[in-house]
């Protein structure tokens, strides 16, 4: 789970559980407190009427009474209203069921009297008229409902506290985690070689620990990029520079061969041989060199792999049966890419010498070239002591040789595999290698055409 869904989720749910306590609070306490106010309320409302019932009915009589009995009986939640004297003997108003308890209970005291069940309230009250007369007033109320608690105005305001909270999460998270997101998607760029990403202006005018991250991711890219342009120059710098020096040692060496006599000439051999080899290692350097700092542009046309992975194994299997060993294609697949032919022929090579330098003698290399949807995948397999499974991420870097089975013997020098790395990654394609337990299998994948 991203870290912009993390934030969201946790202030949404905090938002929610938030307004969920407070509902919770209101329902568990409000009943209650509403319950005495309504009670509270009755009561005074039975005492009112029953002193007005009182004066009524001195003055009135029971017709007046009647009268008034009508009006009351149309208030809200009255189902029945009756008045009595002081015996219990009913003047006027309804019959009212299971009162007869609850007057003689209010005979005795001037407070409101209440008896309850699931279905009614009665209530009744003790009065006493002008003349000196008690009577007593008897109502009977409908069973008290709570309003309900999830009404539709409320559900309205909870959907809109969660959508506005929501929205307003949703900017913050985003508001925390848009410079994290520019951080790693700079971050990736720079770890594919575009040493020039830059970050700061990205997240804006930010004045927080963010901004200084990307100000800090800034500076540490500028100072990289200086030294890896640094160490470029360096190296084709050298390597131009040798190669003057090197071109002028073989004239003297073909003067000295000239005038040499036949003890002398095996060590020019061994010299003109040395040299070679130091021409050979200061080209690869140069190859390298343009590859990485992509200064020099390569031309790209339409190539059938399959029939230069052809000419490449034939001429690798004849280096190879010069020291007891073959290269050979098991299968190869009619593909075409598109790129620069001398960069991936270079690619190639340097995986089949590599390979066969390391396959046991009286063993052939094995090479397939198959189209897996929109890739050319080639593999190229030995049968050697393969390589430590810790250092199969390292086998592609510059100057790395193998500990455990490369060394100066073989003849290595820890370039090939780096140049082939370079030419296949400026074609968008990739290279890796793997143990089979019996060797070591090196997969390059490029993008095919149509």
């Amino acid at each position: 789970m991203s870290l912009f869904l993390k934030i969201f989720l946790w202030f949404w749910l905090t938002l929610a559980l938030i307004v969920g306590a407070i509902l919770l609070i209101n329902w568990s306490t409000s009943s209650e407190p509403l319950a005495r106010q309504w009670e509270t309320f009755v009561g005074e409302s039975v005492s009112n009427n029953g002193d007005t019932s009182a004066q009524i009915f001195e003055a009135e009589g029971k017709d007046g009474l009647e009268t008034y009995f009508t009006r009351v009986r149309t208030l809200r939640r009255i189902a029945g209203v009756a008045f009595y004297d002081a015996k219990g003997s009913q003047i006027a108003g309804d019959s009212i069921a299971g009162s007869k308890e609850l007057i003689d209970k209010a005979k005795t005291t001037n407070n409101p009297e209440f008896d309850r069940n699931k279905e009614r309230i009665l209530a009744a009250k003790r009065v006493v008229g002008k003349s000196g007369s008690a009577y007593l007033y008897v109502v009977e109320l409908r069973r008290f409902q709570p309003p309900p608690f999830f009404t539709n105005r409320l559900l309205l305001q909870i959907l809109s506290v969660i959508l506005i909270g929501g929205l307003v999460c949703y900017a913050l998270a985003t508001y925390l985690t848009s410079p994290i997101t520019k951080l790693r998607g700079a971050t990736r760029q720079f770890a594919e070689g575009h040493f020039e990403t830059r970050v700061r202006d990205k997240v804006g005018n930010r004045r927080d620990e963010l901004s200084a991250l990307a100000g800090d991711f800034d500076e540490m890219a500028e100072r990289i990029e200086n030294l890896i342009n640094a160490e470029k120059r360096m190296a084709q710098d050298i390597s131009h520079e040798l190669r003057s020096p090197l071109a002028r040692m073989n004239v003297a060496l073909e003067l000295a061969r000239s005038k040499a006599n036949a003890d002398i000439f095996p060590l020019l051999g061994r010299l003109e041989s040395e040299s070679q080899k130091l021409n050979d290692l200061i080209g690869q350097l140069l190859t390298l060199s343009r590859l990485e700092s992509g200064a020099e542009p390569f031309e790209k046309t339409e190539i059938n792999l399959s029939k230069l992975l052809s000419e490449l194994v034939s001429d690798a299997d004849f280096e190879a049966k010069s020291i007891g060993r073959g290269v050979e294609i098991e299968k190869s697949e009619d593909v075409r890419v598109f790129g620069n032919e001398n960069l991936i022929r270079s690619a190639i090579e340097n995986v089949l010498r590599n390979a066969s330098r390391y396959t046991p003698k009286d063993t052939s290399v094995k090479v397939n070239l198959v189209r897996d949807r929109d890739r050319a995948v080639l593999t190229i397999r030995d049968y050697g002591e393969g390589v430590p499974d810790e250092e199969l991420n390292k086998l592609f870097k510059p100057f790395y040789r193998v500990s455990t089975s490369r060394d100066r013997k073989s003849g290595g020098i820890g370039l090939g595999l780096a140049i082939a790395e370079r030419a296949v990654s400026n074609h968008h394609g990739n290279i890796s290698a793997k143990n089979t337990g019996d060797g070591l299998v090196v997969t390059i994948s490029l993008p095919s055409l149509a």
